[in-house]
């Protein structure tokens, strides 16, 4: 799959990368990126695998335009996220500039990056299937499915206990560790904690581990059954998960320390659906979109004509986008916000327009309307922005008299989730926003052997983020039962690693 330098020299109909981006990009604002390193300081790629990856060491060489570029695996390590962009004082979209030099590098055969990123996420990641599939996206170049599938299964899914690494670097220790919770912020610090020879049990409420890439993530973006083969990875490791344990009554914080437990990392997600104060949110088709997403995880739903999706997340996105993949005819997106607030990825934004999903921005819903039981309308209203609010948006206000009305047969909440803390101690402080308070640097609580993390202590997070904050946990608990000193420099250092990240 690869095209020799001579004859790409040789073929004067293929452009040059330079070419290429100056068609598609404000080139000279891409030269000249002040190099402020926001991007990076942001980055939680670059902080999971500093030693491979960092985003402005690559926006820096693409310019040059030559085959170290094209054959780099960084082009193939950015995760979506768009914090860079979001934060980027020039307003560079980090992603897409990256996209379309991958792209470039496809048609003129330099695959060498692809596969050799696909060996890095398997060595360094705790969930190298799923992320391959949600976060690294080569499909988006690589249009055969079938082939990108193919390349993961050599890379990634061709394991055995025997053939991997893990086993050899196992060391050995008589702590015991409970994780609550068996997202990926639960199972990558017990990946990293097994590693380190603690004797790690995972406590999960639902019959099956995974957590949201299980319950939640659309099966067109995650195929369920891919999710056992990193469970398989970690139970080969020693770990042991026991499903269909609730934490609260019985088996509670106290009673796993009572039991032996020397740490609890408490990674239980964010399950609980924002409370929407509507009128008619009792009717028979409006559904919570976590909910909705579980559901049509498990079984196949049939829906009917319209769908109205209420929020602006990824979650309202994903609802959208199954939805029409369940035989919706015609799906919106309500937003209160305009555009520039929306905070879903600005791909699947795209993606979900060019699929046909229509997006109503500044709009917000009154109450929905029903008849013997079941959802017909939605009344809304027009919406302006006001005053800047405490996350720095703009407040939505209602516009007087705007109010109009939209037919619909299905309406999905997508309004935001935050955690379930009523399990645990007094002692553990919760923030105003109903999440788990804890150190930044360490994740430790206000509870002694206490430490949370993922969408319990962060809010809403990336895949990424909770894979990060699952490593951090566990590198931090390993330091708290050694009896080690831990500060922000150690883990810094520890965790993070140095800049890094060049060719």
């Amino acid at each position: 799959m690869h095209v020799p330098k001579d004859e790409l020299e040789g073929n004067e109909k293929r452009p040059s990368l330079e070419t290429v981006l100056g068609d598609l990009l404000d080139f000279e604002k891409l030269k000249y990126c002040s190099g402020c390193g926001i991007c990076t300081a942001i980055c939680p790629m670059a902080k999971l695998l500093p030693e491979f990856y960092n985003p402005r060491i690559l926006l820096h060489n693409i310019p040059r335009g030559d085959e170290k570029v094209l054959k780099s695996p960084q082009l193939w390590l950015c995760a979506w996220c768009y914090h860079c962009y979001r934060r980027c004082p020039q307003n560079l979209n980090l992603p897409e500039i990256f996209q379309i030099v991958r792209r470039f590098a496809v048609e003129c055969g330099y695959m060498e990056g692809f596969h050799r990123a696909l060996e890095i996420i398997r060595k360094n990641i705790p969930l190298p299937v799923s992320c391959s599939y949600v976060c690294f996206h080569p499909e988006r170049v690589i249009k055969n499915r079938q082939i990108v599938s193919e390349a993961i299964q050599q890379a990634v899914l061709n394991y055995t206990p025997e053939n991997t690494e893990d086993a050899s670097v196992i060391q050995s220790n008589e702590n015991k560790v409970a994780i609550i919770g068996s997202g990926p912020a639960g199972l990558s610090a017990a990946h990293d904690l097994a590693k380190k020879g603690y004797s790690v049990t995972v406590f999960e409420a639902l019959p099956l581990p995974g957590g949201m890439l299980r319950r939640c993530i659309p099966k067109y973006r995650l195929p369920k059954k891919l999710i056992d083969f990193d469970i398989m990875r970690l139970t080969d490791l020693g770990v042991e998960i026991k499903t269909n344990m609730p934490i609260g009554g019985k088996l509670n914080v106290k009673t796993l320390l009572e039991q032996g437990y020397d740490a609890i990392f408490v990674a239980t997600g964010a399950h609980e659906d924002q409370n929407l104060t509507i009128e008619g949110k009792e009717l028979s088709g409006v559904f919570n979109a976590l909910d909705f997403l579980e559901k049509t995880n498990k079984k196949d739903v049939k829906l009917l004509n319209r769908v109205s999706v209420i929020g602006g997340g990824n979650v309202a996105v994903d609802s959208a986008r199954t939805a029409l993949r369940l035989g919706a005819k015609e799906v919106t997106i309500l937003y209160r916000r305009s555009s520039e607030e929306i905070p879903a990825s600005p791909w699947e934004l795209k993606e979900a327009e060019k699929e046909g999903i229509k997006i109503e921005f500044l709009v917000a819903p009154k109450r929905i309307l029903g008849e013997n039981g079941k959802v017909t309308k939605i009344e809304c209203v027009k919406m302006a922005l006001g005053e800047q609010d405490v996350t720095g948006r703009r407040q939505p206000v209602p516009v007087e008299g705007s109010e109009f009305v939209i037919e619909t047969d299905t309406v999905i909440l997508a309004i935001g989730q935050f955690p379930n803390t009523v399990f645990l101690p007094k002692t553990v402080e919760i923030t105003k926003q109903k999440t788990i308070a804890t150190n930044p640097f360490t994740l430790e609580t206000s509870s002694p052997s206490i430490f949370a993390g993922g969408d319990a202590a962060l809010g809403s997070a990336t895949l990424m983020e909770a894979i990060l904050a699952g490593k951090q946990a566990a590198f931090s608990i390993d330091y708290y039962l050694r009896g080690l000193p831990l500060g922000p420099l150690e883990v810094v250092d520890k965790v993070f690693g140095v800049e890094k990240g060049g060719f």
